[in-house]
Order: C-alpha cells, then structure tokens, then sequence
C-alpha cells in the first residue's frame, strides 16, 4: 500500500473532517458509521483508519477545533471582561447558551446525547483533564471577583462547577417544553447571576448570606 505525501493527507484529512461534522451534526454520532465517512470521498476505510483509530476520535478532533474557536469567538467579544461581577458571569452564561443552541456540532453532542458515548472513548485521566480546562477558563475571570470578595463562595473551583453546570438545562428543552424554555433559560440566567454576585456590603462568605 503506497504512503501519502504531506498534500495528500492533508487533503484527505481536511475532506474527512469536513464529511464527518456534516454526518455528525445531520445524523449524530451513533447512527454515523465510518462507510458513511468515506464513501462520499471515495477512500476506503482501511485510509480512514490510517488517520484516525475511530470514528470517536474523528469527533473528538472536531469538537477541539470547534472550542478552539468559541474560545476565540468569547475572545473577540470580551466575555468574561469587565467590572461587574453580575453583567460578567451573566454575558459568559448567555454566550454559552447562544452556541449551544447555534451551534449543530455542539448541539448534537448536547442535546442529541452523545457524551455518555463520548466519555466512554475517553480515559479517566483524558477526561478529567477536559472537566480542569473547562474550569480554568471559568476560573480565569471569577478568581479576582472571587479575591475581591465581589462573588459569594470562598472555594473558587465550587464557584466555577456551579457556573459550568447551568448550560445543562439545555439538555432539558423538551422536558421543560419548547414555549417555556427561552423565558425559564433567561429567568435562571439572570436570577443565578445576581444572586452569586455580592451586594454592597457583603464580605461574600458562606456566613455573609
């Protein structure tokens, strides 16, 4: 079997991400198979397993890319900037919801239940360096509030978990019902919010509140 030149997997590794977000984001990753992957490119799937071990993998890569640019998108829009501790946790919240429900990639990992599947392709170690960097980018912007005694809680990675896990009540659109979702999303938004910002007055510990 002949090697590839540095063109050519670049080529074929570049139309294989491209198939790939197109069938993940159209069909999830369960009911995507590598045949699905290869045939509209005409390679056989013994290529695709020269680039990548699993179809997981394939997904894995998108989805880096893909928080690669929210964190540049977050970035250009200076979310996490500024000096109200409220208006700051509130913009991040409000941004990571507008991608959630914008975004088919991220969508489709979301709400289409694809991390049980996901997780399963990764090593403990592997995802628990995914949940660090998740924090760390929470963690980056409430750490000075949190100093400064401007957020409530002392524990800086309890307020950062707390934060990461509002964004999962999309996984509950269809419980909560599609009429009622936008309006309970933004009254969770806003009331979480004001409610771990501090008051004036307020020291921000536990015994404050």
């Amino acid at each position: 079997m002949r090697g590839f030149s540095d063109e050519e997997r670049d080529r074929i590794r570049a139309n294989l991400r491209s198939v790939g977000r197109r069938q993940f984001t159209k069909f999830g990753l369960e009911k995507t198979t590598v045949s699905d992957l290869t045939e509209d490119l005409s390679i056989g799937r013994s290529t695709f397993y020269r680039f990548y071990d699993s179809k997981e993998e394939l997904y894995l890569e998108l989805l880096e890319a893909e928080g690669e640019a929210v964190a540049e998108r977050m970035a250009a829009e200076g979310i996490g900037q500024g000096e109200d501790p409220e208006a700051v946790v509130k913009d991040f919240l409000e941004f990571i919801f507008q991608e959630i429900e914008s975004n088919n990639l991220l969508r489709a990992v979301l709400i289409e239940d694809e991390l049980d599947r996901l997780r399963e392709s990764r090593t403990e170690a592997e995802r628990k360096a995914d949940r660090q960097e998740d924090i760390a980018v929470i963690r980056s912007f409430i750490d000075p509030f949190i100093e400064a005694g401007r957020l409530h809680g002392t524990d800086p990675t309890l307020v950062a978990r707390s934060i990461a896990a509002i964004p999962y009540l999309s996984l509950h659109e269809a419980d909560i019902g599609e009429d009622h979702y936008p309006e309970v999303r933004d009254f969770v938004i806003e009331t979480f919010a004001r409610g771990l910002a501090v008051e004036d007055g307020s020291t921000g510990t536990e015994g404050s509140r």
